[in-house]
């Protein structure tokens, strides 16, 4: 949902809007990863004991995926003109990237859990819904 709303949010882009945006959505996902980080290490951690180095290296791994996450749709921006998509079509394809990859995620996260069938669709629909209504605020805010 991180890159989906970086997508959505970079309404205006200067020189090199490609590369802008692959480069936005790069660095937002590293962000987010560091906040991550630092919020599993420093919230109620810090309060019982400094985490060691074993703990740091596990946090940052468990949490490598936001980072992970961003990378498909940076991708889909930078091989748009490939395809033949100007800027805009380039989002869109993100944008569709990084919806399909939350509903992805979502369900291998369930099954990872263990969650029943049911709780994978049901997983797997509410991203859904959830990208849809980012995908919907794109059409609403380009009006």
């Amino acid at each position: 949902m991180l890159a989906a709303s970086v997508i959505v949010g970079a309404g205006t882009f200067g020189s090199f809007p490609r590369l802008e945006l692959v480069l936005l959505l790069l660095l937002t996902g590293a962000v987010f990863w560091i906040a991550h980080v630092h919020a599993h290490l420093f919230g109620a951690r810090l309060a019982q004991r400094p985490p060691d180095l074993a703990v740091v290296r596990r946090v940052c791994r468990e949490e490598w995926t936001i980072v992970k996450a961003a990378v498909p749709p940076a991708v889909a921006v930078g091989v748009g003109p490939v395809l033949g998509l100007d800027v805009q079509g380039g989002q869109w394809l993100a944008l569709s990237v990084a919806v399909t990859g939350q509903v992805g995620w979502s369900v291998a996260a369930a099954r990872q859990a263990g969650a029943p069938g049911r709780l994978l669709v049901m997983s797997a629909l509410v991203n859904l819904v959830l990208g849809l209504v980012i995908l919907a605020s794109k059409l609403w805010l380009k009006r």
